[in-house]
Parts: structure tokens; sequence; C-alpha cells
């Protein structure tokens, strides 16, 4: 039976076409598919199935780019290295396999393989040469033609995972292109990191499509992390709700004479949230000049414009209380 997902997030990329580029080895039968579409049941998800050839490959996907004009292409592994590829659009790439002849030789690729997903030719069994490896080596070397450009790079997300055992081109991204970011996870896009990673940079890059501005929420660290070190019950719970209506940033203090303390901080949330946490933490020692809506802390602040929310406090005791609040709000 076909997994049927509670969570689904209806207005993002809300009549908006999303082409998905699968991996070495598969197919547009990829479980990745079935995950997008029923995450984001308003988007069109488009899929194909992508010759064997490289150059054949990327040929192909650009004739479809141009056919089908997609708002957002998401590639993986192979198909992120391809996709990287289709300047012009919108593209999140995870775990880009940008030196695939290497990757091939070194992880027993060369010989018989079998497709991890049914193909629309029937074709199940295919063989790896070393030409097909130097054919993919010559295919990477025309990455990063035009990532010079400033639009591209504003245009080009890329998703990494910390504990990948096939790839590792972070730091190879990262000297073309800024917006690079580590999420826990392995080489696979799994269900856990289309929901908590993938998902959030799609709703950024839709945001961006719209020109839409979302109310700004501080939270900060003391709120998140109990004097134990651990993250507060049930603030994980909240943080993924309040994601969904909210532009959300992390509040840590700026200690002057305690640099590795800040260096601490930011290493905490970024282990605690990963990827919604690129770019969002805030040092700021007078919350006056924090502009925004609202702020959870432990503490009353009447320096903040906006609507303070004193975590422990009678009213908001948990952040169970605290997500009973903000679903009344209804993302106001």
């Amino acid at each position: 039976m076909e997994k049927q997902y509670q969570i689904q997030y209806p207005s993002v990329m809300e009549n908006k076409k999303l082409m998905y580029v699968h991996g070495f080895a598969s197919s547009a039968q990829s479980g990745t598919v079935s995950v997008l579409r029923q995450l984001l049941p308003n988007t069109e998800v488009v899929a194909y199935d992508i010759p064997l050839d490289p150059q054949e490959a990327i040929a192909f996907l650009k004739t479809k780019c141009e056919e089908d004009k997609p708002d957002l292409i998401v590639g993986t592994s192979a198909g992120g290295m391809m996709t990287e590829q289709l300047y012009g659009f919108d593209r999140i790439i995870i775990n880009p396999a940008f030196q695939m002849g290497d990757t091939m030789g070194k992880h027993g690729m060369i010989g018989k393989q079998t497709y991890q997903n049914p193909r629309q030719d029937g074709v199940q069994d295919f063989i790896v040469t070393k030409a097909l490896v130097k054919q993919f080596a010559e295919l990477t070397e025309q990455c990063f033609t035009h990532a010079d450009d400033k639009d591209e790079q504003q245009r080009v997300w890329g998703l990494f995972g910390d504990k990948d055992p096939l790839v590792n081109t972070f730091d190879l991204y990262r000297q073309h292109y800024p917006q690079a970011i580590y999420f826990h996870g392995e080489h696979r896009l799994n269900d856990k990191i289309a929901i908590h990673y993938l998902v959030p940079v799609i709703r950024w890059i839709d945001d961006r499509q719209e020109g839409r501005e979302r109310p700004v929420l501080y939270i900060t660290i003391d709120a998140m992390r109990a004097p134990q070190g651990q993250a507060r019950p049930s603030m994980h719970k909240c943080f993924e709700m309040l994601l969904e209506h909210y532009d959300v940033y992390f509040v840590c203090p700026a200690l002057t004479n305690e640099k590795e303390m800040m260096a601490e901080d930011h290493d905490w949330i970024e282990e605690a949230i990963s990827a919604p946490a690129y770019n969002r933490i805030v040092y700021a020692n007078n919350t006056a000049l924090l502009y925004g809506d609202y702020m959870i802390s432990m503490h009353d602040d009447d320096k903040f414009m906006g609507t303070n929310i004193r975590l422990g406090s009678d009213e908001f005791k948990t952040w169970d209380e605290i997500i009973t609040y903000f679903e009344r709000l209804g993302g106001q």
C-alpha cells in the first residue's frame, strides 16, 4: 500500500511546477518523486528517465527544461551535478556528485549494474565501462561554467549530508556558490530529510519568487536549550509548526570577551536545527535593535517592540502552551 503522509504543505509551491532529476542508476520512479508529490499536493512534480550516456542526459534535461519551464529543479547525486548545469532556473542540488568519474571508480560501479527503480523502457540492467566513467568525468568538467554570474549564485542552493559516505563536494561547491547548507543525513534523500531540511529551503525559494514576506519571529537560545544542554521538551515540535507561517530567527548574546561561547551557541543551534538555521542566527544584546513581530524568550523584555512571549511564565509554562497560542493565531 502506498504510504500516505499526514504532513503536507499545500501552500508551498502552490500551482507551480517542480522538476526532479534522479541520481545515477535510478529513474523517474524514484521514491523521492512520490515523497515530493505527497508533501507538496498542490505542486506539479515532473520527472523523467534520464539517458545513461551523460552528454545525452544533459542535452535531454535542457530540452525538458525548455518544454516544461519548471519553477524549481531539484536534483540528487549525479542528478544534482547535472542540475547545476541547468542555468536560468531556481535549483536545489542535494549531495551533488561533482567528481562522478572518481566516485564511480572508488565505489565499485564499474561492470554490470541494475537500475534501482523500474525504467519506462523496461531495461533493468546496464554495463558501466571505463569509457562511460570517462564520459562522466568529462561532463563534470562542464560544471560551474556560469557560477560567477551573480544571479546564478542566488538561484542555486546546495544541500549536503553531514554523514554522506559516497560524495563530499561541499568545499568544491563553496568555491563557486555561497548558498551551501549541511543537513543531518547520508547520501540518499529520505522522508525525514525531505520534511525537515528540503521543504524549508523550497519554502524560502517560493517566498522569494512570490515576493512574500512572513511575520518575523525570534527565539532566544536560552528558550531553546535547557540548562543541562539538551533541547527543551516540545521545542522542535513548536519550531516545525512555526516554520510554516513565520520567518524564524535565533537570537544569541553577543559576548565581546566570550567569543568561544558565541561559537558554541552557533554550533548548538546548527546541530539542533540543522538546515533551517542557515543564515538565521542573530547576535544581539539589545533587543530594541531587532525588528520583528514576536520573540520567544525566558525573560520579560520591554525593549523589544513586538510581542514578547516569556517561556516559563504563568501563561506559557512550557513549549506546549506556546504551540496552543500560535495555533489560535492561525499564522498571523
